[in-house]
């Protein structure tokens, strides 16, 4: 009998990230590395986790998620319009390019600049994907269960 995802389960899966128009916007299988998840500890979303409870090691699955249940929606608070003084002199900014930026914590964020208009640079700090509707494939390779 294959072991079934449940609430508290550990899951060991391969995932592929398709935007609604097929385009892939990432993929475990593309580093050969497999993304591991403890059900229920808060890192995807209660419909995401609904999505993969009682599948059993070997399915494959594919389902579609809206924005809220996957990246979230696009935060307005999260769009910075900055001074071009802020960056490099020698930094070629243009639309499109992913910039990294250290907090006040010191850790490190992506931004996505967005627009650039005389001294103003528009960045984008929202996960590049926040407000698309995505599809998810599965596949589980193997499901230990916790706290039983």
């Amino acid at each position: 009998m294959s072991k079934q995802i449940g609430p508290s389960s550990e899951v060991l899966f391969h995932f592929t990230i398709k935007l609604e128009d097929g385009s892939v916007a990432d993929s475990t299988q593309l580093h050969g590395k497999p993304a591991k998840l403890q059900m229920g500890d808060g890192s995807l979303t209660p419909n995401f986790e609904a999505c993969l409870l009682g599948l059993s090691e070997g399915d494959k699955s594919s389902f579609e998620l809206a924005p809220e249940d996957a990246f979230g929606p696009v935060n307005p608070d999260n769009i910075h319009h900055m001074e071009r003084s802020r960056f490099a002199a020698d930094l070629e900014l243009e639309e499109g390019a992913i910039l990294s930026f250290t907090q006040p914590n010191g850790a490190e964020i992506p931004g996505i600049v967005r627009g650039v208009a005389g001294d103003s640079v528009t960045v984008d700090f929202n996960h590049p994907l926040a407000g698309r509707t995505v599809i998810f494939e599965v596949e589980i390779l193997a499901v230990e269960q916790c706290g039983a």
